[in-house]
């Protein structure tokens, strides 16, 4: 297994930059023993009654700071927290930055460098309790962007369009994005549809959309991500076995989680710590049936992930397809539908 096993060349033209309005508007391409062209508002027919969707319910930090320190601006991406007001950045630039150093922001929001490391990275104690920072970064803060869209320039609109519509824990750094394809309405048919519903939490970091750099994808490191799989949901999946419906992960995230908290019998179990699962082909899923998720980059984690889930070929003949037929890629672009290559 090569990671140039994973590369395949996307016009630029093809990368979205905003998502579809409305958000179920956006195409769907089906993937399973044949390819079909649908919508994501087709979903609740395409799905069964007694099937499950599992979402990703964290919601993504405003972790985008411009400051200064002393004369000098400093732009920092929150990355990941290390303990109270305690939260390891990426600032640029960096190479200033000296330990007890202190950067201003706006809405009175300060803080100090504890330390500076080698790739641009520093870690920054907030002068603010925990409960507090998180209402001073709403006001401070912008949303952090990939760099595909827009070079990472969010704007006011991003505000709501990068983030779900069911976010509710913050703590993301990067979206969870094939959950930004849902509405209100749209759950509300699922619903309807006897299509049930249940969520766990990832905190998605930044280095999820990063290609993997080792030739070897299995010598590759996943950052850790925090989780948690409540006992609801756990409930949940156990009731849709029962009753014969099949486990629905809406995104990578959800699947990664999910499969984080499987035990050693092929259970699920209740869950909360972090996970460094990196699912390669050859995996062998446990939960998960089928897989909504959006298209990925090339080399990437995710690519390698969903590739491991409905095939390595499969995949590959679909993204072809989507190109030629000019789907929209990326966090705000379309969706596939996967079914898991061994129930195809």
């Amino acid at each position: 297994m090569r990671t140039a096993d994973f590369d395949f060349a996307l016009p630029k033209n093809l990368i979205a930059q905003r998502p579809a309005r409305p958000r179920d508007s956006a195409r769907l391409l089906l993937v399973g023993d044949r390819l079909e062209d649908r919508r994501i508002g087709e979903l609740p027919e395409l799905l069964s009654p007694g099937d499950l969707l599992v979402f990703n319910d964290t919601r993504v930090l405003p972790a985008r700071l411009i400051g200064r320190r002393g004369a000098a601006r400093v732009e920092t991406t929150l990355l990941k927290q290390e303990g109270p007001a305690r939260w390891q950045a990426l600032a640029r630039p960096a190479r200033k930055l000296r330990a007890g150093d202190r950067i201003d922001f706006d809405a009175g929001l300060s803080a100090a460098v504890l330390r500076r490391g080698e790739g641009g990275e520093v870690v920054l104690a907030f002068q603010a309790a925990d409960a507090e920072l998180l209402a001073l970064l709403e006001r401070a803060g912008g949303i952090p962007l990939p760099p595909y869209i827009r070079k990472g320039q969010g704007d006011a609109e991003d505000r709501a369009d990068y983030q779900t519509v069911y976010a509710r824990v913050m703590g993301a750094v990067a979206a969870p994005t094939a959950g930004l394809h849902f509405t209100p309405a749209l759950l509300a048919r699922l619903r309807q549809r006897g299509i049930a519903s249940a969520f766990v939490t990832l905190h998605v970091g930044a280095g999820t959309f990063l290609p993997v750099q080792t030739a070897d994808p299995r010598e590759h490191r996943l950052h850790a991500e925090w989780g948690e799989v409540p006992e609801a949901t756990v409930g949940a999946v156990e009731a849709a076995r029962r009753r014969g419906g099949r486990v629905v992960a809406v995104g990578t995230t959800s699947l990664r989680l999910l499969e984080s908290a499987v035990r050693m019998d092929g259970t699920l179990a209740p869950f909360r710590g972090e996970t460094e699962l990196f699912i390669l082909p050859g995996y062998r899923f446990r939960i998960v049936e089928r897989l909504l998720t959006n298209f990925h980059l090339p080399r990437s984690s995710l690519f390698m992930l969903a590739a491991a889930f409905a095939g390595l070929q499969r995949l590959r003949s679909a993204y072809a397809h989507a190109i030629a037929e000019r789907y929209r890629f990326y966090s705000y672009g379309d969706a596939t539908l996967l079914t898991r290559e061994d129930l195809a």
